[in-house]
């Protein structure tokens, strides 16, 4: 019995589209899907980074292949689709995992950068949902698993356009999980993971001074691409990967104006005080430059217990200090 279910849940063979695959969460997907035994359609703008992680891949025993796309682009996803389709037959389970982000001022963030967060994040993610949605009813069955982050619950300081992508995806993806609520083996999958130790925060765009480092409480890109191989295996409509993203959300959900106050004054301090602001357009009109990795700062052994330490104690006396102007 027990080899029965390993059997109905195990991934061999299974074709894989993994869209922003070069670096960060979506490296590690690829990464995490072709160990598992998968097939793999690596997605991503440029050549550099899709290349290194399909030989990755291949060096697995598996069958990969890079696909160079721009998400925010309709005839670039439908190509996707196709050379999946033309490649292995059938896509099993589609990742939207594709994202950019600009931070600084509202006003001072070019529109054109504005403009292509909203193409990216949450055209391509649309783009993607609908060349994978069409597939898995012709053939009776999918998985659609969208990297939302828990972006789309509460704000991103000093990074508003970029928030209005992620409460976006969460509205479409959450309509969308009610359309195929009649398809018992089509199932879309929402993951709501914190900020990740990955170059994602070395790629974004940046302006106004904003010049964020990698905190040490960010969660590691490796764990949050197991969670993606889990909801493969075990779909579920919505998951937390792991204690400290649903520890943030919940805090704001208690306080969200307290909350989204008490940050956006940190980052405006911290701007303020920048004495060589350099606005940075980062990977948001073009394709990511190096480090094209996993990591954005190589993980210590000490940073996940410290991490929850200090978040369980920052909870704890938020809660408690918000508490006491109660009383």
């Amino acid at each position: 019995m027990k080899n029965n279910k390993i059997l109905k849940n195990s991934l061999i063979g299974k074709n894989v589209v993994i869209t922003g695959a070069s670096s960060g969460v979506g490296r590690a997907a690829a990464e995490a899907f072709a160990s598992e035994g998968c097939n793999i359609v690596a997605v991503a703008r440029g050549h550099e980074g899709i290349d290194d992680i399909v030989q990755y891949c291949r060096g697995l025993n598996v069958q990969a292949i890079g696909v160079y796309a721009d998400m925010s682009v309709a005839e670039d996803v439908e190509k996707v689709a196709s050379e999946a389709l033309t490649m292995f037959g059938k896509i099993d389970i589609w990742v939207n995992n594709a994202g950019v982000m600009a931070s600084g001022k509202f006003e001072e963030i070019p529109l054109e950068i504005h403009q292509q967060v909203i193409g990216t994040n949450l055209f391509g993610y649309m783009y993607g949902a609908f060349n994978a949605i069409k597939k898995f009813k012709d053939q009776n069955h999918g998985i659609l698993i969208n990297n939302v982050s828990i972006g789309g619950f509460m704000p991103a300081p000093f990074s508003a356009v970029y928030s209005a992508t992620k409460f976006g995806i969460r509205g479409m993806m959450e309509c969308l999980q009610g359309e195929v609520s009649n398809y018992k083996d089509i199932h879309i999958c929402n993951l709501y993971p914190q900020l990740q130790n990955s170059t994602g925060n070395l790629h974004s765009a940046k302006y106004s001074g904003f010049d964020m480092t990698i905190p040490f409480i960010a969660s590691d890109p490796r764990e949050t691409a197991a969670k993606m191989v889990d909801l493969a295996k075990h779909p579920k409509k919505d998951l937390f990967p792991d204690f400290r993203a649903a520890a943030i959300t919940n805090l704001y959900r208690l306080f969200p104006k307290t909350i989204i106050n008490t940050a956006s004054a940190a980052v405006r301090t911290k701007m303020e005080l920048n004495n060589s602001p350099i606005d940075n357009p980062g990977n948001v009109l073009t394709q990511s430059k190096e480090p094209l990795r996993v990591y954005g700062n190589p993980p210590s052994k000490n940073s996940h217990s410290l991490g929850l330490a200090v978040l369980a104690g920052l909870s704890v006396g938020v809660g408690l200090a918000l508490l006491s102007k109660k009383f």
